[in-house]
């Protein structure tokens, strides 16, 4: 049974379609990965199928499974992915100067965003009978796909860059998948895992050329539009940072679902946030001539020299009204520093590149201060412990004796006094 909802994938380049019901990747009357293909969709077969509780609880994203790219008879793989919350940061705001929610993906069952494309990935392959899945990753992609495989019983082979955080291999090997670690950049990497794919017919979760993976993707927006209408407003800006490009592409195209089906009033700006040691979206979008492909950056989940959805990414932040930004890594390291002792919330540096970019528009006049802003961390903080360290400096060391402890905060009558 095919995905009745799903009417063709369509070539972001030369407008080709192709048969959704097919396993194919890019447009191959392009060069390599270019020719990125954009699912489309019968909106009035979604709007009849949709029986969601708009402004009610979300339990995961398969609320909105009427939007999703599977059949009708595919056996759903998830963890309860999605349904992550969105918390009122009054702290975080009061140091931002500006009113701020966070959107914690870093909740997911794996610790990421990704977990949201993860379960389309796994879910379709299966389908499709597919055995063996794999991706490239600079670790986080890796982890999501190697829970989400162990959970639908497949085999996963997983190439990462030889530097990736070993916090973020652990995970996968624990989740049972070969993790080949390649002597080379993330870009390098994933040239592989595409080659392999070619050769080998593995299932590609590649979120950058798998059509189905941003619209995992874009149940991010799905949410924060059902969120706004419970909270009664739209946000004027939605923050993310990028990388490849995918993440921002299907949260816009998600939010835009619900606002041209009228489900909600009104649609935020996107702003997307980069480091500036891995620019090449934030310069494609501003027409920078000299663009990059090196990607130097701690953050590793968006250190992308050749991000391939810049086409998606450029065409949110303009239809949106929005725009982007660069952040440096040690801004993103005291926004990492921010967000935890502001709120409690820990996320690792792409996590908190959002944060970082919001002061940055701040600073430029781009975001009033008189506007609301959501932003969204997309992995949790013990990804990544080191660059952690190098937010906060470490602890402090002492001997087991209490005059250490008066030494840094003053005897008890004294700190009674102060009190």
């Amino acid at each position: 049974m095919g995905m009745t909802q799903v009417t063709t994938l369509e070539c972001t380049l030369c407008g080709a379609e192709y048969d959704p019901n097919q396993i194919i990747y890019t447009c191959p009357e392009h060069e390599g990965v270019k020719g990125i293909l954009e699912v489309t969709y019968d909106y009035d077969a979604i709007d009849d199928a949709f029986d969601g509780d708009l402004g009610g609880p979300i339990a995961s994203q398969w609320k909105y499974e009427a939007f999703l790219p599977v059949a009708a008879d595919a056996d759903i793989v998830t963890l309860n992915e999605g349904g992550t919350d969105l918390f009122d940061a009054p702290n975080l705001s009061d140091a931002l100067g500006v009113e701020t929610l966070v959107k914690d993906d870093g909740r997911n069952p794996t610790g990421c965003f990704k977990d949201r494309a993860s379960a389309i990935a796994v879910t379709k392959a299966k389908h499709a009978d597919r055995d063996i899945i794999t991706c490239a990753s600079t670790g986080n992609a890796a982890a999501s796909l190697s829970g989400y495989a162990a959970r639908g019983g497949m085999d996963c082979r997983i190439f990462v860059p030889g530097d990736a955080p070993t916090g973020k291999l652990a995970q996968p090997l624990v989740y049972g998948a070969d993790v080949l670690a390649v002597n080379g950049s993330y870009d390098e990497a994933y040239d592989l895992s595409v080659e392999v794919t070619e050769k080998y017919g593995w299932y590609n979760r590649n979120a950058a050329i798998n059509p189905f993976q941003v619209e995992g993707k874009r149940t991010v927006g799905h949410e924060l539009a059902d969120q706004s209408i419970a909270r009664g407003h739209v946000p004027d800006w939605i923050v993310f940072s990028m990388g490849d490009g995918c993440t921002i592409a299907g949260a816009w195209k998600g939010f835009k679902e619900f606002y041209d089906l009228g489900y909600v009033d009104g649609h935020p700006k996107m702003l997307g946030v980069q480091a500036d040691g891995a620019s090449a979206i934030h310069d494609a979008f501003h027409d920078h001539e000299d663009i990059d492909d090196i990607a130097e950056t701690l953050a590793d989940s968006i250190a992308v020299g050749r991000p391939r959805n810049t086409i998606k990414a450029c065409r949110a932040l303009e239809q949106s009204g929005g725009t982007s930004v660069l952040v440096s890594d040690d801004e993103i390291l005291a926004a990492e520093k921010l967000l935890g002792s502001t709120e409690g919330i820990y996320s690792e540096p792409a996590g908190v590149t959002p944060v970082a970019g919001v002061q940055t528009a701040l600073d430029r006049g781009i975001i009033e201060q008189d506007e609301t802003v959501v932003v969204v961390s997309t992995g949790f903080g013990l990804k990544d412990t080191k660059s952690a360290e190098k937010a906060t400096g470490g602890v402090d060391r002492i001997d087991p004796d209490i005059a250490e402890v008066e030494g840094l905060y003053g005897t008890a009558e004294e700190a009674a006094a102060d009190d």
